[in-house]
């Protein structure tokens, strides 16, 4: 099942993933080619390489809901659902726990300002998108099938730190994110796989 999940979650470049199940779900949108409307937006935070207008306006039908932070909703237009860490709410029959993304040792993205990673459920296996995060003790209690992970260090985690929070998390498959857009390349990818070799399968996606 969780094979079959992958399948259908296909990386749109950065943080930007489109997943077509039951609904058509994308998280942070940027830069992407794709076309195909949505159903729900998750945008993580504010800032312009995750909360995208232009291509939002891509895919955003007068039904599509958006989830996403107060700070984040102010830019926006449509049907919005703002949220906080620790929320946990149904949105179009999928059921969606909101977690906190922040950084530790860097000031990008600090813990007050509330930004977010985001677990779905979809056909039963659990989804988490982490959002531009540092390895943080909250996701000792994070419970996922499939954990979406940002590797290019600079404003979120290295990729070696990344496979400590890989290790916490113990996902049955963790996809990295977070490079060969503004910062990181495939060898961080590839570096995240090689050191989980063994422990977590890594599922390296081609951008769409």
């Amino acid at each position: 099942m969780i094979q079959d999940v992958i399948k259908k979650i296909h990386w749109l470049g950065h943080d930007g993933f489109r997943i077509d199940s039951t609904k058509i779900i994308y998280f942070d949108p940027y830069q992407i080619k794709s076309m195909v409307p949505a159903d729900i937006i998750f945008i993580s935070h504010d800032h312009f390489d995750h909360c995208s207008e232009d291509d939002i306006k891509k895919i955003q039908k007068k039904d599509t809901v958006i989830v996403t932070d107060a700070a984040t909703a102010k830019k926006l237009k449509g049907t919005i659902k703002v949220v906080k860490p620790g929320d946990r709410l149904t949105v179009e029959n999928i059921a969606v726990a909101v977690v906190p993304s922040y950084n530790t040792n860097k000031n990008f993205h600090p813990k007050a300002s509330g930004m977010l990673g985001f677990i779905i459920t979809i056909d039963g296996v659990r989804v988490y998108h982490a959002g531009d995060t540092d390895f943080i003790p909250e996701m000792s209690s994070i419970k996922t099938d499939i954990a979406l992970l940002p590797v290019s260090g600079t404003y979120v985690m290295t990729a070696e730190e990344a496979v400590s929070a890989a290790l916490a998390i113990k996902p049955k498959v963790a996809i990295p994110m977070h490079f060969a857009a503004i910062v990181g390349s495939e060898q961080d990818a590839k570096l995240f796989a090689e050191k989980l070799a063994g422990k977590v399968e890594v599922v390296i996606l081609k951008q769409e």
